[in-house]
C-alpha cells in the first residue's frame, strides 16, 4: 500500500482532514484535496533538494500540517522519515544526524539554531506555510513509488539503559498495519475527529496523530502548543473532538487540578504509556461517563494491546492482546511471535533484523481473564510521563560537568507523573554540596539534552553502591527512593 496514494489521494477531495490551532491562535481547516495537493507540492521540493527512494529525511517540526505533509510526501515517494520532537537538543540531535545521514530536513525557522549547532548545513525546507505554496508544474512532482511492505518507511529513536538511544528502522507496512489499533482500540469512525496531544517525533504521535484517524476516515486535530489543563477542556468543548488519545500524566493533571465535566460529543478516551490510577479512572469516569482506555506497545512494535471497544475496561490494565497478536509471559516478562504484529520493526540501523521471539523487557501480570498489568521494566529504563528514558544519557551529561565524578540515574515515584528521574551524585574534590549546585546541574542537563530527561531530583553522596565488577547496583539505588 501506498499511503499517501490510497488513503489521502483516494479520499474524498472535500472531506475534512485536518483542523489546525496554531500558536498564534489561527484556527484552519484543511480538506484532504488540499493536502494531496500540499503533500505532492512538498514532494517536488524535496525531489528538488535531490532526495530520492530510500534517502532519510529528517522533519523537525511542531503539530502543525507542514509535519503532517512532509511525513505523507515521505511514505508517497518511498523516502525515509525521521520524525524528530522540538525538545530535542544540539547533542540529541547531533547523534539522530549521524547515525541516519539524512538526505534533506524539513523544519520550522525556530529551530534553526539548534539546527544549525547540531552540525546540519545540509539541504533544509523551512516550515511554516506549505499548506499555502503554489502548485508546482505536474512534471515537478514525481511519480508516487510502488513499495513493498518490507521497503524502509519510517525511523524512531528508543531510549536504552547501556549506550546511546537506538534507530528503530520501520517498514511500509507499519502504516497499513495501524488498522488493527485503529479499529479495535482507538476506534475512529468516519466523520470523528480524533485528538492524538503526542507532540510530534514520537511514535505514538505518528500513528495516532493522523494516521490511524485517517484509515477509519476521520479528520485529525493538531494543536501546536504546550499543555494547559484548561484549554485542554476548552478545545475539547469547542472543537466537539470524539476521540481523546493522551498521556496517562496529561489525564491525571487535568483531573488534579481542572473541574471536569461532561462532553456531548466526546465517545472515547484512550491512553497508552504507563498504568492511570484507579482514582483519575474514577474521576474521569464520574464527570464524563466514559472509561479510559488503557493500552501498550514499544517503540519497536507498535500497539500490541489494549482495552477494546466495546469491553469493559479493567481499571490498572492495559488490556489483552490485539486481536490476532500472539503474546505471553515467560519468567514475568512479556514476549511476543513478531509474525503476529502487523507493525513489527524491520531492524535496528547499523544491526541485522531480530529473529525468534521478542522479548520486551517489561514485568507483566495477567489475570484469569487474559487482562494484562505491568509491573516494571526488567532493566533501568524510566518511565516519566509517559516518555522512555535511558540512565545513559542522564548519567553522560551530569559526569560532563566539571563538578561530577560519578552519577547514578534511577526512577523516584511521583503522583502525578508516574516517576521522575531522580540522580545521585558524587562530586569531584573541592566542591560541595548544595541546593544552588544542585538546580545547576539540573540546568546542566537540559542544556545538554531533551528538557523532560532533567533530574527532577539530585541527591548528593559520598560514593554509589557497586558490584565486585564496578556496576552501579541501581536496584539498592531505587529501593531507597523517597516515596518508594
Amino acid at each position: 500500500m501506498n499511503f499517501a496514494v490510497e488513503v489521502v489521494e483516494g479520499a474524498d477531495p472535500d472531506a475534512l482532514a485536518l483542523v489546525e490551532l496554531a500558536r498564534d491562535g489561527a484556527r484552519r481547516e484543511h480538506r484532504f484535496g488540499a493536502v494531496a495537493g500540499a503533500v505532492r507540492t512538498m514532494a517536488a521540493h524535496l525531489h528538488q533538494q535531490g532526495v530520492r527512494r530510500g534517502d532519510v529525511v529528517l522533519t523537525l517540526v511542531g503539530n502543525q500540517p507542514d509535519w503532517v505533509v512532509a511525513m505523507v510526501a515521505c511514505f508517497r515517494q518511498g523516502y525515509v522519515v525521521l520524525p524528530c520532537t522540538e525538545q530535542l537538543r544540539p547533542k540529541d540531535l547531533a547523534l539522530r544526524l549521524e547515525v541516519t545521514r539524512p538526505r534533506a530536513v524539513v523544519a520550522d525557522g525556530r529551530n534553526e539554531a539548534v539546527l544549525r549547532e547540531a552540525g546540519w548545513d545540509g539541504p533544509t525546507i523551512w516550515a511554516p506555510g506549505v499548506m499555502d505554496w503554489p502548485a508546482p508544474e505536474a512534471r515537478a512532482v514525481p511519480a508516487p513509488a510502488a513499495l513493498d511492505p518490507l521497503d524502509p518507511c519510517l525511523i524512531t529513536f528508543t531510549s536504552g539503559t547501556a549506550g546511546e538511544p537506538k534507530a528503530v528502522l520501520h517498514g511500509q507496512k507499519y502504516l497499513d498495519g495501524q488498522r488493527l489499533q485503529a479499529e479495535h482500540w482507538l476506534s475512529a469512525r468516519p466523520g470523528d475527529l480524533v485528538w492524538c496531544t503526542a507532540a510530534s517525533g514520537w511514535s505514538k504521535s505518528a500513528r495516532n496523530v493522523f494516521i490511524a484517524p485517517w484509515l477509519r476516515g476521520a479528520a485529525a486535530l493538531l494543536h501546536d502548543a504546550r499543555f494547559d489543563p484548561a484549554e485542554r477542556l476548552e478545545i475539547l468543548e469547542r472543537e466537539r473532538v470524539n476521540v481523546l488519545c493522551m498521556a496517562p500524566t496529561e489525564y491525571r493533571v487535568i483531573a488534579k487540578r481542572v473541574e471536569l465535566k461532561a462532553f456531548l460529543d466526546l465517545r472515547g478516551l484512550v491512553a497508552a504509556g504507563e498504568a492511570l490510577n484507579p482514582e483519575v479512572l474514577q474521576l474521569w469516569h464520574a464527570a464524563t461517563g466514559l472509561e479510559i482506555r488503557d493500552g501498550y506497545g514499544q517503540t519497536e512494535t507498535g500497539q500490541m494491546t489494549g482495552n477494546l471497544d466495546g469491553e469493559p475496561a479493567r481499571p490498572g490494565s492495559m488490556g489483552r492482546p490485539l486481536p490476532g497478536v500472539k503474546l505471553w509471559i515467560e519468567d514475568g516478562e512479556l514476549v511476543a511471535d513478531p509474525a503476529t504484529v502487523p507493525t513489527f520493526f524491520l531492524n535496528y540501523i547499523g544491526n541485522e533484523p531480530p529473529t525468534g521471539i521478542w522479548r520486551t523487557g517489561d514485568r507483566v501480570l495477567q489475570d484469569d481473564d487474559g487482562y494484562l498489568f505491568f509491573e516494571g521494566r526488567t532493566d533501568d529504563v524510566i518511565i516519566s510521563a509517559g516518555y522512555r528514558i535511558g540512565p545513559f544519557e542522564v548519567e553522560s551529561a551530569l559526569v560532563a560537568h566539571p563538578a561530577v565524578a560519578e552519577a547514578a540515574v534511577v526512577a523516584a515515584p511521583d503522583d502525578e507523573r508516574g516517576s521522575v528521574v531522580r540522580a545521585i551524585v558524587v562530586l569531584r574534590e573541592g566542591h560541595s554540596s548544595s541546593d544552588e549546585l544542585a538546580r545547576e546541574l539540573q540546568d546542566h542537563v537540559k542544556e545538554s539534552t531533551a528538557p523532560y530527561k532533567y533530574p527532577r531530583i539530585v541527591e548528593f553522596a559520598d560514593d554509589l553502591p557497586k558490584t565486585t565488577s564496578g556496576k552501579i547496583r541501581r536496584a539498592l539505588l531505587r529501593e531507597d527512593a523517597p516515596g518508594s
